[in-house]
């Protein structure tokens, strides 16, 4: 499967990509544009909760293929993305207690990709992603998932906070990566789970681990101090595989 990068550039095709229910990642604005047409596509933007970046007129000729952008270019996700709902209704549907990925701050789409990959093969039901700061379903994180979004939904939030108090109401608790706490393997990491895993510099967020039920730490023994990011999703999620199928 071939996945191609989609940037939509110009007043009109821009909005009737919004119009057409298209989902678009990211919309870029020129700093100073407020004239009709512009302020037309950030309310459709806003209606569907696009984050939207005001950028120079320099950075948006970098950025355009065409050199006619008109002040405004679109970046459309390369896959369509799920309800959190879904998730679950995946879960319930193979009768499993619900396993899900939540990503904080993850930016590279390389890392993205492989983690979806890693979550479709350790049987997690869907990954969860925040809508800002953190990278979307590019062309780059299709191909490096190969093939597992096909399989594995990922669902873009507001806020992973207020996401896992929900899924909390709704039986699961949550176990994130982070070098300070308990050792993977003296914890139980059975029934419905949540696992969170935070980008390679700056690890989960305060407001997110404080969320968190408990906090796992991998055993290392060489002189780093950190594994790559979809490296500790891998080592954490089979660790979960492992006691789940015990």
């Amino acid at each position: 499967m071939r996945y191609q990068e989609l940037t939509i550039e110009g007043r009109n095709a821009v909005l009737e990509a919004f119009r057409a229910g298209k989902t678009i990642d990211k919309l870029f604005v020129q700093k100073g544009c407020q004239d009709g047409p512009i302020n037309s596509i950030i309310r459709e933007a806003k209606k569907q909760d696009t984050i939207v970046n005001y950028v120079t007129k320099e950075r948006l000729e970098q950025m355009s293929e065409t050199k006619k952008h008109q002040g405004v270019i679109a970046s459309m996700a390369a896959y369509d993305y799920a309800e959190v709902e879904d998730i679950l209704k995946l879960a319930e549907e193979k009768g499993e207690p619900p396993f899900i990925f939540l990503l904080d701050n993850i930016e590279d789409p390389h890392n993205l990709g492989a983690i979806i990959r890693t979550a479709n093969l350790a049987g997690a039901h869907g990954v969860i992603i925040p809508k800002r700061r953190a990278v979307g379903l590019t062309a780059i994180v299709a191909r490096t998932s190969a093939g597992a979004l096909h399989y594995t939904p990922v669902a873009k939030v507001t806020n992973l906070g207020t996401t896992i108090e929900e899924l909390k109401e709704k039986g699961l608790w949550f176990v994130c990566a982070d070098m300070s706490g308990t050792t993977m393997y003296d914890l139980n990491l059975k029934g419905p789970i949540g696992l969170v895993i935070g980008s390679e510099g700056e690890g989960v967020s305060r407001l997110v681990k404080e969320k968190c039920d408990y906090i796992a730490s991998i055993p290392m023994k060489g002189d780093i101090d950190s594994l790559n990011a979809s490296v500790a999703a891998g080592v954490l999620a089979y660790e979960i595989v492992r006691q789940r199928i015990n």
